[in-house]
């Protein structure tokens, strides 16, 4: 019994206190013992705080200036133009015909009329950063609709899919968070509201539902758990620090109104009737020169100033702020007096590591891929596009890179020079400079051919003397005869050959 109970006695020792020489996050000691913590699930954390935490972070967005420059910044570094496909079509005619078709239908992409394809990506963009999902809903067209492809899509924001819709449908599927999954776990249907829960101005059924099959929904989302159903905002680890900062700033700045004002206390002798109404009132003016009655005294009101203190602590938790959300201080506050150039370019080049991880994992893979592989389908189907050959070998003719808008340089000259080494080096190409950049390299070879078959007619050449791409001049006898047929020139009017099957 002893022993039984010395057991027990090195177990609850054990359990409550942690073993000597062990982990110190798990003590249940004074410094850790009001760390109280969950070990619920994501997704069970999400259902009992996701609305609350969206609606605060779209708050914080349409009233306070740092969250609002932060999903800004991240908007913009994220799709800026936008991330455009470049068709890896080894026929140049189709391949042209491909990318005229899509940036034509790019201004017709957005159901609502309000924005380009692009403009659809910003806000996907913006929406993952506020509640860390979206929706886009394929909607067909008819023909008589007067679009070039008959294909438009629905934002949806993540109100619009209940978080507390969890049950079992006709079939035997589950819902789980508005989701509907089949027996082996894939997605079959999404239940949309009809109209937004807090619309008040939508004349729709509230709380009615839809189910649309999942083939007909895009979910954008940025996981950040295994499991995880529904989007987690980034602004959850920074929303206290945010809005207790914007009480801070607004009591300061009332605090300064205040310490700005004239505020004079005049002090007198106690009257003999202390009921009695004062006889006057008085009142300062610039210049005036009063005259107080015998006995009266005036002091001037001195508020307590904030010190030395303010500036460091804005600083310091907005460095908070910055790293929860993800976005460089710099870039957060607009604030480019604290940080020097090197400190400035690491910070830059993490940032750029993380949108650029961000762009291709869930803004290519989950948005871009899945509308190109419809568009190119309905265009086909439509009449729009002629491919020869397209149901046996569609994944050839999807087959397309995506190019995000290029990055400004941080040092033009440096940065110039090094990657210029770096082509001459063999250690990357001019395709993949060109693509890094946001260009197609075809097409800005074309343009560049273009240029120096325009400047050999006119005899100009605007090229730096010694440079590699120097060409011969139009007196060379070496030059090539600008009016001379180039035997590789495409017919604009030839139909290419089909697209040899594999």
């Amino acid at each position: 019994m002893a022993r039984t109970n010395w057991r027990a006695r090195v177990g609850a020792w054990v359990g409550g206190f942690g073993v000597p020489g062990g982990f110190d996050a798990t003590s249940g000691q004074r410094r850790l013992k009001g760390f109280a913590t969950s070990r619920a699930h994501v997704n069970a954390l999400i259902a009992a705080s996701g609305p609350e935490m969206n609606a605060r972070a779209r708050w914080l967005v349409r009233n306070n200036g740092y969250a609002a420059n932060a999903i800004e910044s991240w908007a913009a570094n994220t799709v800026g133009d936008g991330i455009g496909p470049n068709s890896t079509l080894p026929q140049p005619l189709r391949k042209a015909a491909i990318q005229k078709l899509w940036l034509a239908w790019t201004d017709q992409a957005d159901a609502e009329g309000l924005t380009d394809f692009y403009g659809l990506q910003r806000r996907a963009a913006r929406e993952v950063f506020l509640t860390g999902e979206v929706f886009l809903r394929f909607r067909p067209r008819r023909p008589e609709d007067g679009l070039v492809v008959p294909l438009q899509l629905q934002m949806l924001p993540s109100e619009m899919l209940p978080l507390n819709r969890n049950t079992t449908a006709a079939n035997g599927n589950v819902v789980r968070q508005g989701i509907e999954f089949d027996r082996v776990g894939r997605r079959t249907a999404y239940h949309f509201l009809r109209r937004h829960p807090g619309d008040s101005t939508d004349p729709g059924l509230s709380g009615e539902i839809v189910q649309v099959p999942a083939s007909e929904v895009i979910h954008v989302i940025d996981p950040v758990e295994a499991g995880q159903l529904r989007g987690v905002s980034r602004f959850a680890p920074a929303i206290v620090k945010l809005f207790l900062l914007d009480q801070y700033d607004d009591a300061e700045l009332d605090r300064k109104k205040v310490a700005a004002m004239y505020a004079m206390f005049v002090t007198s002798p106690a009257p003999d009737n202390p009921l009695a109404p004062t006889d006057e009132e008085y009142e300062i003016a610039p210049g005036q020169v009063l005259r107080l009655d015998p006995g009266e005294e005036v002091t001037v009101g001195q508020p307590a100033d904030s010190g030395a203190t303010y500036e460091p602590f804005q600083y310091r938790t907005l460095l908070q702020i910055s790293a929860a959300l993800g976005i460089p201080y710099g870039y957060l506050t607009n604030d480019g007096a604290k940080g020097n150039f090197s400190n400035s370019r690491l910070s830059l080049i993490e940032f750029r590591r993380r949108v650029s991880a961000w762009q291709h994992s869930v803004m290519v893979y989950q948005m871009c891929r899945p509308v190109w592989a419809r568009f190119m389908d309905t265009a086909v189907l439509a009449g729009g596009l002629r491919l020869p050959g397209y149901d046996r070998q569609r994944e050839d003719y999807l087959a397309c890179t995506w190019l995000p808008t290029k990055w400004d340089w941080v040092d033009p000259l440096k940065d110039a020079s090094a990657e210029i080494a770096q082509i001459e080096a063999g250690l990357k190409s001019r395709t993949q400079a060109i693509a890094e950049r946001g260009y197609d390299a075809e097409r800005v070879d074309a343009e560049i051919a273009a240029e120096r078959a325009r400047e050999r007619l006119l005899g100009l050449d605007f090229r730096r003397p010694g440079s590699p791409a120097q060409a011969p001049g139009p007196g060379d006898p070496n030059a090539p005869d600008a009016n001379a047929s180039d035997p590789n020139a495409l017919d604009p009017n030839q139909d290419p050959a089909p697209v040899q099957a594999p």
